[in-house]
C-alpha cells in the first residue's frame, strides 16, 4: 500500500501465448482425435438402438464411415455447418448427464489404447514435437501459454498436461452445459444435451478474454476458425507474432490445405509467418519406444 491509502502493485508485462490444438499442437487427419472417441461413443448408442442407423451421424459411426465425419469439420471451416450440426445434436445426446469425473476417466481410458489409423501410433503420441519444444521455449521466456480451441475443453484436459506441460487452467474451448446435482453427501457436475458454447472463428477471441482478461502477443493456428484468433493477437501499439502451420509433409505426415484457404490467403495478405512442416521441421513426432 502507498501511504495516501492506494495500491502499489505494478502490473507485469503481458506475455500470453495461444495455440490452437486440432492440426496445430497434435494430428488432426484423416479423422481428429475427438470424433473417433465421439464414433465409438455412437456406435454404442447405435447398437442400443438399432433404429438410429439410417440416421447421421450414428449412420457414419455404424458403419466406420471416417470420411463423411471428417467433411463435416472441413466443411464447418468453408462456411457450412448443415452437417456439423447434426453431428453437435448426437454428441450432446450421447453425453447428457455424464458425471464429469466419469467422462475424464473415458477420455483417460481412450488415450491409453486407442491408435491412430495411418500413422501407427497411439494418440498420445501424436504431438507435434517442434511444437512442444516451441512451448517450453516460451514459458522458458516468461510466457504463459494457453490452449484455445474448437474441440473439447474437457477431452484434451486429461492428457494436455502430459502432452504438452499445459495444465487444465490453461485449457480453453468448446463445452457442453453443465449442471450442479446434490444428493445427501453427494456433490456432482453432470454434463447436458446442449452445448454451453462452440469455441471456434469468432468465438475464439471470446472465450480467450473471457478466461485470460489479455490480448495474445503470440498465437499459432492452422485453420480457417483460427483466423479471428490470429487477428486479435496484439494491438495497434502492441505488436504481435502470428503464426499459421502448413500440413505439407504427405511423407512423414499428411498434405492438405482444405479448411485452411482463408487462413492461408489472409497470412499471404497480412504477412503472417507460415510454417512449412515439410520445409521448416527436422521432425515432425518425438520417437516412441
Amino acid at each position: 500500500m502507498t501511504e495516501d491509502g492506494g495500491s502499489d502493485y505494478v502490473e507485469p508485462a503481458a506475455r500470453v501465448a495461444v495455440f490452437d490444438n486440432d492440426g496445430t499442437l497434435w494430428s488432426e487427419k484423416p479423422l481428429v482425435i475427438q470424433l473417433d472417441f465421439t464414433i465409438r461413443q455412437l456406435a454404442r448408442l447405435v447398437a442400443e438402438d438399432p433404429s438410429l442407423r439410417d440416421r447421421q451421424p450414428y449412420k457414419a459411426a455404424y458403419e466406420g464411415d471416417q470420411h463423411w465425419m471428417s467433411a463435416a469439420m472441413v466443411k464447418h471451416y468453408q462456411g457450412d455447418d448443415s452437417d456439423l450440426h447434426l453431428l453437435m445434436g448426437a454428441v450432446t445426446s450421447a453425453f447428457d448427464t455424464v458425471d464429469v469425473e466419469d467422462y475424464d476417466g473415458q477420455v483417460v481410458a481412450f488415450f491409453e489404447e486407442a491408435t491412430h489409423a495411418t500413422l501407427r501410433r497411439r494418440y498420445r503420441d501424436c504431438a507435434y514435437a517442434p511444437m512442444v519444444e516451441l512451448l517450453r521455449h516460451l514459458e522458458d521466456n516468461g510466457f504463459t501459454t494457453y490452449i484455445a480451441s474448437g474441440g473439447d475443453r474437457d477431452f484434451m484436459r486429461p492428457v494436455a498436461g502430459e502432452m504438452y506441460g499445459i495444465p487444465p487452467e490453461r485449457v480453453i474451448g468448446s463445452a457442453l452445459g453443465l449442471e450442479y446435482q446434490a444428493d445427501g453427501d453427494r456433490h456432482r457436475l453432470l454434463y447436458k444435451a446442449a452445448m454451453d458454447f462452440f469455441d471456434d472463428g469468432p468465438e475464439k477471441p471470446v472465450r480467450i478474454w473471457s478466461r485470460i482478461g489479455r490480448r495474445p502477443i503470440l498465437a499459432f493456428g492452422n485453420s480457417n476458425g483460427d483466423v479471428p484468433m490470429l487477428s486479435y493477437a496484439g494491438a495497434a501499439t502492441t505488436p504481435a507474432l502470428r503464426l499459421l502451420l502448413l500440413h505439407d509433409d504427405a511423407d512423414r505426415e499428411f498434405d492438405y490445405t482444405a479448411g485452411a484457404e482463408q487462413a492461408l490467403e489472409t497470412a499471404r495478405k497480412q504477412g503472417w509467418t507460415v510454417v512449412s512442416m515439410k520445409n521448416d521441421w527436422a521432425e515432425v513426432f518425438a520417437p516412441t519406444a
